[in-house]
């Protein structure tokens, strides 16, 4: 494979030790195993406070 087609600069250039440096990161991501990433986490509560739903619900709304 030919290294002008692996990666990309789309703006800038790049100098050849930051492309290594971003090559053996993204080689070291592909690598990792299931195991070692992190489960994403939750950023926001999976229950609504009530003051911030809308005033009015249909009479035939399941919520209430």
């Amino acid at each position: 494979m030919s290294t002008d087609t692996m990666l990309r600069v789309e703006k800038g250039h790049a100098e050849p030790e930051e492309l290594a440096a971003i090559t053996a990161i993204l080689l070291a991501r592909a690598a990792a195993t299931p195991s070692a990433v992190p489960a994403p986490r939750r950023s926001t509560a999976g229950w609504r406070r009530l003051e911030r739903t809308p005033g009015f619900r249909a009479p035939h709304s399941w919520q209430g």
